[in-house]
């Protein structure tokens, strides 16, 4: 399980850069922000203390492990197209995956001792989810602005990372009917996006 949260996310990024054939602009500035942040993260340890099954669990999935990680990179992507620090064509996807990739390997070894599937498997796969589903919202509120694309788009955006957050909770809570149907639903806007990307490809 190890070797999935440190494999998973540098292997997603080569299948998508694969299929659509750039890297997207801002590659270095992910690798190194990425990096910095994952060792601030590595010593500061967690933000909120995970207590026991109830909001304060929630909130440290939502925070130290499955949503506040992934929003970060988002944010400070942004941030950068703004400030217009790099050329080329944004992708929030690329950046956010190439931004996980030193995050996802000091992961894997700080959580490899817990020898947790939540950790080790499911938060990586919703780290993944949540950077491509978001991703393919914000592209399609891009290419068709349209208030019919617009609004369930920016509902679909709020709702993933409370989704994501929430699907952890109901793991460790050991309610798995709930949690593989939040799990579901964040990874289906993955797949689509993984989709669209292939027959775009073609």
């Amino acid at each position: 399980m190890s070797f999935f949260c440190l494999l998973w996310v540098p292997l997603l990024y080569l299948f998508r850069r694969s299929v659509a054939g750039e890297g997207g602009a801002g590659g270095v500035w992910a690798l190194l922000l990425g990096s910095v942040t994952a060792i601030f993260q590595f010593f500061l340890g967690n933000l909120v203390n995970p207590g026991g099954f109830g909001l304060s669990r929630w909130l440290y999935g939502f925070v130290d492990i499955v949503t506040l990680p992934v929003l970060i990179p988002f944010a400070v992507y942004l941030l950068l197209i703004l400030f217009r620090a790099f050329s080329g064509t944004p992708d929030f996807a690329n950046f956010i995956l190439l931004w996980f990739i030193p995050v996802a390997a000091l992961r894997a070894v700080s959580w490899s001792s817990l020898n947790d599937p939540i950790l080790l498997v499911m938060a990586p796969l919703l780290w993944t989810a949540l950077a491509l589903g978001i991703s393919f919202f914000i592209r399609l509120i891009i290419r068709r602005f349209r208030w019919y694309v617009i609004i369930p788009s920016v509902f679909c955006i709020a709702a993933l990372p409370l989704a994501a957050a929430s699907s952890y909770w109901a793991f460790f809570s050991q309610r798995p009917l709930p949690g593989f149907s939040l799990f579901a639903a964040v990874l289906i806007p993955m797949a689509i996006s993984l989709v669209v990307d292939c027959i775009n490809a073609e």
